[in-house]
């Protein structure tokens, strides 16, 4: 069939179904259709307008520049999570240590690694399905919850520890988008009550992991940065602050360990070695 026609008659589709990027997808769904895996264009289309991720029909997606594999039923990276990850990765010493908690694929995992080749990258997660999917992208993953797996040898030596974590109040779910609620694996968007339930909870447990002056770095909701801000300076954290993505909304939290940190240890406008 010709490639033109193919692009024209999807992306009008998928246009018409309300998807934003529809050029971009159809192109994604036709070459996903033509990698040789005997998938038919037609049926991918069909999952797709059902409001199934992009990321789980075709396999991969891209974050900060990088081929992430991930599978279906494996919370899907954002890009406005990728501020967050490459602070991570600025913050980490060539020779350091940085963790990854709740990973699901391994997105911000994989972009501290590429970023610092000779640190030690490790990474947490508790779902069974995303801990495949986060080794099959070369993670050094631990199953378990938060930070109970990590190992033993990693208290008070950690550089950076950051998460990806649930942060959307309980009784807020119903407002996400409705193929984010009918397809995200819960777990990965119910954050409590007010949401940050396991955010308090790494904050705490960041003390006896980080070493002092290192950083802890954690995605929120935007309207979440004072309360987050008050938890860290309350648990010895100091040089709070916070990053935007793209639209300019604010997106994490990050602060630093109470202690002497070492001159190679600097703030988040340092910027040792171009990230990925």
């Amino acid at each position: 069939m010709d490639h033109d026609a193919d692009r024209a008659t999807v992306t009008e589709v998928l246009a018409r179904a309300g998807c934003v990027a529809a050029e971009e997808e159809a192109d994604e769904l036709i070459a996903a259709a033509a990698s040789g895996s005997g998938r038919d264009l037609a049926d991918l289309v069909a999952r797709r307008l059902t409001g199934e991720p992009l990321a789980w029909i075709t396999g991969h997606t891209n974050f900060c520049g990088l081929d992430v594999a991930v599978d279906p039923g494996v919370y899907v990276p954002r890009w406005q999570s990728e501020p967050l990850a490459r602070l991570a990765a600025d913050l980490l010493p060539p020779t350091g240590t940085g963790v990854d908690l709740a990973t699901g694929s391994g997105a911000v995992a994989m972009v501290m690694q590429v970023a610092r080749p000779a640190a030690r990258v490790v990474a947490t997660e508790i779902d069974p399905a995303a801990v495949r999917c986060a080794r099959r992208n070369g993670v050094e993953v631990h199953p378990g919850h938060l930070d109970r797996p990590l190992p033993a040898d990693l208290a008070g030596e950690v550089d950076v520890l950051c998460a990806v974590l649930p942060y959307v109040p309980s009784n807020a779910l119903h407002l996400l988008p409705r193929d984010v609620v009918a397809f995200e694996p819960r777990v990965a968007l119910d954050g409590g009550a007010a949401g940050l339930d396991l955010v308090a909870a790494v904050i705490g447990a960041g003390r006896h992991w980080i070493r002092p002056g290192g950083w802890v770095v954690l995605e929120i909701g935007g309207d979440q940065v004072p309360a987050v801000t008050a938890l860290l300076e309350g648990s010895g954290y100091a040089a709070a602050g916070a990053l935007v993505d793209g639209d300019g909304d604010p997106r994490a939290v990050y602060g630093r360990r109470s202690g002497s940190p070492s001159a190679s240890r600097e703030g988040p406008g340092h910027r040792s070695q171009p990230g990925p």
